[in-house]
């Protein structure tokens, strides 16, 4: 868990800082510091000067610099620049230049987010189902989906009047941030309004396609299913005679066989097995399910063209769901303590406890978008707030004083330290069941 999260976000620290270092030599700035993560208090795993520039790691994995010369930020104030500008400094630039400077690394995190999404959907997924083909039958919903209105075989159209091209596309983030979900019901289209609270629910299941193979993914302990003899990668083929076509189906055989044994025909190794297993008074068995849509439903090979497509589409989605989030955050509607989490969280919920290289490319391209997306604020000591004052400047003409830029980056430093406290302490108490 450790190692994916220090891995994560040394490459993403690393291409963020890249993307100012490569544009402050761009533009002819003198770089006098890259690292990976801070030096705090001057202590460092790994130094080496070449040229002008020192590079380096630091040993507090919360970020990251570049030191670029006559740039007032956390490394330089502006009683060490009091001295007239050299032409290599940053604040001899044009206002212009220093902007790209800064944007530099949010750049490079948006493009390396797309390009991970990109890989990770032609190498981990290779195909993705469409939602017309999906449509043809319509959907098996859960009790989530029944809590909105949708009714078992409804066909979704439109998420905020955008039509979902993958199935993928109507089960993500940004459906559970109170959007307005259309559906097709017996020819009729009605509109269903998704509460701004829906994303407490996002964990649990929502919809799949009516018709779908269901294997056995994986079998608690202490269950039925274990009892009785199930293994993962049984294919449910009847119940009591019954064919099971989809999860619709393997439901409705159980829901109407609560609390009595059931005769189970499972595919096994390309031989059937007959099992006997008792339903629990829920309408269960006991296991994790897992689709194969494939003898149902066509599939869209993934290629680079629309890969790099829907990877921008993975982080349009990222953003927007962090705009909203901050949105709801801000109105009261989200509590604080659900949304603002640290590395310790990141690291615990993201990644995970198990080395998964499809797990740890998703997530590091989601973080990556995320990281863009934090750095873009307006608030000093953050990109988005050098970026600020330099929109100020470009406009009006006239250059916020150093002293200023000083304090603004004083007060900025705070705010962020703040958020860190309460970050770190809000997921210690949660890791203590507070």
């Amino acid at each position: 868990m450790a190692a994916q999260l220090i891995l994560g976000l040394s490459l993403l620290v690393f291409v963020h800082e890249l993307g100012h270092f490569l544009a402050a030599k761009a533009f002819g700035m003198r770089v006098n510091r890259f690292y990976i993560f801070f030096d705090a208090w001057d202590k460092k795993l790994f130094s080496k000067k070449i040229g002008e520039t020192e590079y380096g790691i630091g040993w507090l994995p919360l970020g990251g610099y570049v030191q670029i010369a006559g740039m007032i930020d956390e490394t330089q104030d502006a009683a060490s620049l009091s001295a007239e500008p050299e032409p290599w400094e940053f604040r001899a630039k044009p206002a212009w230049q220093r902007f790209i400077v800064m944007i530099g690394g949010i750049v490079m995190n948006v493009i390396t987010g797309i390009l991970i999404f990109a890989m990770y959907l032609n190498v981990y997924q290779k195909e993705y189902l469409p939602m017309e083909e999906v449509n043809k039958t319509g959907f098996h919903v859960y009790e989530l989906a029944q809590s909105i209105g949708m009714q078992q075989g409804d066909k979704i159209i439109a998420i905020d009047g955008n039509k979902p091209s993958r199935f993928k596309d109507a089960t993500g983030v940004g459906l559970f941030l109170g959007n307005t979900l259309t559906i097709e019901r017996n020819g009729k289209t009605i509109d269903l309004a998704l509460p701004d609270t829906f994303y407490r629910e996002m964990r649990k299941p929502f919809i799949q396609p009516l018709k779908s193979d269901v294997y056995i993914e994986l079998i608690p302990d202490n269950t039925n299913a274990k009892k009785a003899g199930l293994k993962g990668g049984d294919k449910f083929v009847a119940i009591n005679g019954t064919p099971i076509k989809g999860y619709s189906d393997l439901t409705t055989v159980l829901n109407n066989n609560k609390e009595q044994e059931v005769q189970l025909t499972v595919l096994r190794e390309n031989a059937e097995v007959s099992i006997t297993c008792l339903v629990t008074d829920e309408g269960k068995l006991g296991f994790l399910p897992r689709f194969d849509f494939k003898p149902y439903y066509a599939h869209q090979a993934y290629d680079w063209m629309n890969g790099l497509s829907y990877g921008s589409l993975e982080g349009y989605n990222v953003t927007v769901s962090q705009l909203i989030g901050f949105g709801m955050l801000f109105s009261g509607k989200v509590n604080p303590r659900d949304s603002v989490a640290s590395p310790i969280r990141i690291a615990k919920t993201l990644y995970g406890g198990t080395w998964n290289w499809p797990r740890f490319w998703s997530m590091t391209a989601l973080l990556s978008f995320v990281l863009a997306f934090m750095n873009i604020l307006p608030i000093p000591a953050l990109d988005g707030g050098h970026m600020m004052f330099l929109s100020y400047e470009i406009i009006s003409g006239q250059r916020p004083s150093d002293a200023f830029l000083e304090k603004a980056q004083i007060v900025g430093f705070v705010l962020i330290m703040g958020l860190m406290i309460f970050a770190f302490g809000n997921d210690i108490a949660w890791l203590l069941g507070y």
